[in-house]
C-alpha cells in the first residue's frame, strides 16, 4: 500500500521576491512525476500562521495523509534542515518522526533545533498540535529549504528524494 504523504510550501512574503525556495522545491518534485508515492501537494500557502494551519489542517482531514512534510524558505541556509520541534510560548512540540533514521544516507542535511520565530514555526506547531489533540496517526515534519540555485539543486533536490523515499518506504521512521 503507497503512503499518503502531503507536502506544504509557502507563498513569497517581500515584494522583491521572485520565489520561494520550498515552493520551488515542491516544483522540481512534481516535474519528476512520481508514479511510485501518493503525493498531493498543498503549494503557495499564505505566509500567514492562521490561513496556512487552516488551509493544512483542512486538506489533512480531505485526504487523510500518513505522513506531512511541510517545507519553508530558510535564505540563510546552505542545506536541507529538518526540524526537531517547534514551539508556542513555554509549549515544545517535537516530531514522533525518528530523524536520524529519516535522514540516514543524505548528503546534505542537518537536523535543525532552531525553527525560526516566523510563519514556518507557526505552521509546524499548529500541524503537531492538531495531530495530537485528534489523536491522529499522521506524522508531521518540517524542511527549512536553502535559497535553490544551478550549484546546489541536485543534491538537495536528491536528499529532500530521500526523506519522501524514506517515509514512503518505512514503517518505523
Amino acid at each position: 500500500m503507497q503512503k499518503r504523504i502531503l507536502l506544504t510550501s509557502f507563498d513569497t512574503w517581500l515584494a522583491d521576491q521572485l520565489s520561494n525556495s520550498s515552493d520551488d522545491l515542491l516544483i522540481e518534485v512534481t516535474k519528476l512525476e512520481l508514479t511510485t508515492h501518493d503525493l498531493t501537494f498543498l503549494r503557495l500557502l499564505p505566509v500567514d500562521v492562521q490561513q496556512a494551519s487552516s488551509q493544512v489542517i483542512q486538506k489533512i482531514n480531505a485526504i487523510q495523509p500518513h505522513y506531512i512534510i511541510c517545507c519553508g524558505m530558510a535564505a540563510s541556509r546552505t542545506r536541507l534542515s529538518v526540524e526537531l520541534a517547534a514551539s508556542s510560548g513555554e509549549t515544545v512540540l517535537q516530531t514522533d518522526v525518528d530523524l536520524e533514521k529519516l535522514v540516514a544516507g543524505a548528503v546534505a542535511i542537518e537536523i535543525s533545533h532552531d525553527c525560526g520565530k516566523f510563519v514556518c514555526e507557526g505552521l509546524y506547531y499548529s500541524v503537531l498540535e492538531y495531530l495530537n489533540q485528534s489523536r491522529l496517526p499522521t506524522r508531521c515534519i518540517f524542511v527549512h529549504v536553502p535559497v535553490l540555485n544551478p550549484e546546489n539543486l541536485s543534491a538537495i533536490l536528491a536528499d529532500f528524494l530521500l526523506i519522501i523515499n524514506n517515509l514512503a518506504l518505512s514503517s518505523s521512521c
